[in-house]
């Protein structure tokens, strides 16, 4: 029997593929971090460079004092910030030394542990990285191999990086990370203990969704491959298509004889805590998914979908949907078979809509990020591009201008441009990010540092009265209390 340590992800994944990494604000992550301070978590798996945006875009959260204020609020648990690869918020590919200011940074604020994951399974690419983390400051650096499905993603691939991971003294873990949700018992019979043997001695973790109903049998076998750490959210942000429950996952294991590092009272209230979040802010909460056989092929993250179902719905397309969810399989095996991770996820449903929906023939519109992509901006594809796609992409005017595109400035130049006495903070935010963006974040101030569930509804309604400025008159009413509130005239 085994005893099994605990990630938590709901802050960031659950977050993110549940709620569109919208639905939590610092304010309702300060409030709950002294329970997942106590609950023993082997790490908190915390927020990405993309998160980082989302903060400072929708919440005008300052995505740096979020990481301060959380590593002050909960010192023994390591913040996880995860990467993958050379790029920082913006799509387009950094120079080396803008991501080691990056990493440096994030590093100081207070992030420990680190997460890399390339998209490509490119192994060199992860070392890379995981050096300029160590160099930069980063105390535990956990690389990724991306799980899929495809003719070229056998388990020699796997074992291959793998070993060239496990060989890199900067990288002082490995994970198996499954973000559809793909990997099933009988492949982990193979798979797994193959990558353990590869691995040197390094810490196995596994990181799955609950897409199509797969990821709990995974996590209940784990213990007999090695595994010594599973990733999880709790509550309501599990399920769906986000990672399995803490709680339900914890159950099992101890169903079956092995324990569990966590406190179990801190788990549940933190569970309660997200319910009452949720309920009080219309989010939805995660529930179990059945098998679907036909995700195998286009193995399209869950938010994707319904990102796609909306926009083919407000162009009165939704007819078109079996057609393209078709095209999404094709689309993958004509460009190489990437995995289907941000940020090839979007570019391979991107052309799959306009193949199917553009009225001409296929590839007769090819979006700049998929031309980055063929000419290797992302790195190189695993297998060469269909040659007739790639004659097609080639015979673009768009795409000679695109190869002959700079990279990124050097650093002394885009300080130059931005401004020499900025914080190494705010430089790296308007080095990637609209400046509009960033100046409405600063002028927002310092976060909020308490949210309360209870209260959540009313104070969200008087912000929005607040903000009508066609109201002049506002009336509340219960049983034997009226209040009447009026504008006052300029």
């Amino acid at each position: 029997m085994a005893e099994l340590r605990l990630v938590e992800t709901s802050l960031r994944d659950g977050n993110q593929s549940l709620w569109g990494a919208t639905g939590l604000n610092t304010a309702m992550m300060l409030q709950i971090a002294p329970v997942m301070e106590r609950a023993g978590f082997a790490a908190i798996d915390f927020t990405t460079s993309t998160h980082m945006a989302v903060a400072a875009r929708f919440k005008r959260d300052d995505p740096w004092e979020r990481i301060r204020l959380m590593h002050a609020a909960m010192p023994n648990t390591p913040l996880q910030f995860l990467s993958t690869g050379f790029r920082f918020i913006a799509w387009e590919t950094a120079s080396p030394e803008f991501m080691a200011l990056a990493f440096a940074t994030v590093a100081k604020n207070g992030i420990r542990r680190f997460a890399v994951a390339d998209p490509m399974n490119d192994a060199e690419a992860v070392v890379e990285c995981a050096r300029m983390v160590k160099r930069g400051g980063g105390e535990y650096v956990i690389a990724a191999l991306v799980y899929t499905l495809s003719p070229i993603h056998d388990d020699a691939h796997y074992v291959a990086r793998a070993a060239r991971l496990a060989a890199c003294p900067d990288i002082d873990a490995l994970y198996l990370k499954d973000p559809g949700g793909l990997l099933t018992t009988a492949r982990a019979r193979t798979l797994i203990p193959a990558i353990q043997a590869a691995a040197g001695g390094k810490k196995l973790e596994l990181h799955s969704h609950c897409t199509i109903g797969l990821a709990d049998l995974i996590y209940l076998d784990a213990p007999d491959y090695g595994i010594h750490t599973v990733q999880c959210a709790t509550g309501v942000l599990g399920d769906g298509t986000s990672n399995p429950p803490a709680e339900r996952v914890v159950a099992n294991l101890k169903a079956l004889g092995h324990s569990v590092a966590i406190d179990e009272d801190a788990v549940a209230e933190i569970s309660r805590y997200f319910a009452r979040l949720a309920d009080a802010e219309g989010l939805p909460p995660g529930k179990p998914q059945g098998f679907d056989a036909a995700y195998l092929r286009h193995q399209l993250p869950g938010g994707m979908v319904g990102t796609m179902l909306r926009h083919l719905k407000e162009s009165r397309l939704s007819h078109e949907l079996p057609a393209v969810m078709e095209e999404l399989g094709r689309v993958r095996e004509e460009l190489g078979w990437p995995i289907v991770m941000t940020p090839f996820s979007q570019i391979v449903l991107t052309q799959a809509v306009l193949n199917v929906t553009g009225g001409r023939e296929r590839y007769a519109t090819v979006p700049d990020e998929l031309i980055r992509y063929a000419i290797g901006r992302f790195g190189k594809p695993n297998m060469p591009i269909d040659p007739q796609v790639m004659d097609r992409i080639d015979s673009l005017p768009r795409t000679r201008e695109l190869r002959a595109e700079p990279g990124m400035p050097s650093l002394a130049e885009l300080r130059r441009r931005i401004g020499t006495t900025l914080s190494d903070e705010e430089f790296l935010l308007r080095a990637v990010m609209p400046a509009e963006q960033v100046d409405a974040m600063i002028a927002a101030g310092p976060a909020a540092r308490h949210y309360e569930p209870s209260t959540a509804p009313l104070m969200n309604l008087l912000r929005e009265v607040l903000r009508r400025t066609d109201l002049t008159t506002v009336t509340v009413e219960k049983p034997d209390f009226r209040l009447d509130l009026k504008r006052r005239a300029a």
